[in-house]
């Protein structure tokens, strides 16, 4: 049964593989910006979900950890020359200003410094609970997104940084597109082997009742703080990914409302669901853009509709409302993707065995 596990796995990510290389032909330059964004919030989301879906805590500071993620990668990628053209109303800090590390070191140290930053804010706070809990991590991921604000020497203040180099080593746009699904693939895998491991099992425990998981002999704070740290790696990831995508990072893009858009992720997907979070994350990224048309002038043959702006996020409020009505759980709930759902399909037709008489 385990070597049909392994099997199944390694089948579907040959299969993610062959279907990530086949849509990176026929993508626009546009569209595979699309595709890589609905790639770096899977990230986030899984990330956010292993916090918020399997272990039960409510944290909402998802963002600041993406603002150290993203600040620490670029200030550690970004050349020499660049540096001092950002930095004119006052020069950066001497010892950053020739520091370079190749892309793929920056991006793991971005998520190490994120870890560490959540090891910091975990220890005190994760001995709250439900609201308490979420009202400390918000108020945390804003002291994070101030403090950016206010050190022009270290992140260039309000001003923030541009010019961030491309995703890859090389910097061109076939290098991103492998290297932010590559780490998706990365996280989702190892998201799966920590849930199904008993790390995951003990972390379903406290989720769904602490005083009997204590009883058991599982250390809350120690699992828990795992998690947390775990969460802040992936988050530091994601939100490097992003700003260089994006080439441009300052601190009001890491506001709040960055991490309540990766809960309604998580959300729409299902807590407690990975399959959920990578399904949702695509579906919401894909759709914002999707109905982006309806802020703007819409011509149907002789027929102009002035648009109105603000309708787009109306309507995928609608939308959003219609889908937690029907699936109150998310779209997956608890599920995960298992072959076993194509031993269920009925085919419209049985073949008959001859009767031996």
């Amino acid at each position: 049964m385990k070597r049909e596990k392994v099997i199944q796995s390694l089948i579907s990510i040959a299969v993610v593989i062959a279907v990530l290389a086949v849509v990176n032909v026929f993508l626009s330059k546009f569209q595979a910006r699309i595709f890589n964004l609905c790639g770096i919030y899977i990230i986030l989301a899984v990330s956010m979900n292993l916090i918020n879906g399997f272990v039960g805590l409510f944290s909402l500071g998802h963002a600041g950890f993406m603002a150290v993620g993203a600040y620490t990668s670029a200030l550690l990628t970004m050349s020499k020359e660049m540096k001092e053209m950002n930095f004119f109303l006052e020069p950066i800090a001497p010892w950053l200003l020739n520091l370079n590390v190749p892309f793929p070191i920056a991006i793991i140290i971005g998520g190490l410094v994120a870890a560490l930053t959540g090891f910091i804010i975990g220890a005190p706070v994760l001995r709250l609970n439900d609201d308490y809990l979420a009202i400390a991590t918000l108020g945390f991921s804003e002291i994070i997104r101030v403090i950016f604000t206010n050190t022009q020497s270290i992140t260039n203040g309000a001003l923030g940084l541009k010019g961030l180099p491309s995703i890859g080593l090389t910097g061109k746009p076939w290098e991103a597109y492998w290297w932010i699904w590559g780490l998706v693939i990365i996280t989702v895998v190892f998201m799966l082997l920590l849930i199904n491991s008993t790390y995951g099992r003990a972390f379903k425990a406290i989720r769904e009742d602490e005083v009997a998981a204590e009883a058991m002999g599982i250390n809350l704070f120690k699992h828990k703080m795992m998690a947390f740290i775990i969460g802040s790696f992936f988050a530091g990831v994601g939100g490097a990914l992003l700003g260089h995508l994006m080439g441009t990072i300052d601190p009001l893009l890491f506001r709040y409302l960055l991490t309540f858009n990766i809960v309604l992720i998580v959300v729409l997907g299902g807590i407690g669901s990975i399959t959920g979070s990578v399904i949702s994350a695509i579906v919401v990224t894909i759709a914002m853009e999707v109905l982006r048309v309806l802020d703007g002038t819409i011509q149907i043959g002789s027929l102009v509709i002035n648009g109105i702006p603000g309708t787009r996020m109306v309507v995928f409020s609608i939308l959003l409302m219609l889908v937690i009505l029907f699936y109150q759980r998310g779209l997956m709930g608890t599920n995960e993707f298992s072959f076993d759902w194509f031993k269920k399909i009925k085919l419209p037709f049985k073949t008959k065995k001859a009767e031996i008489s």
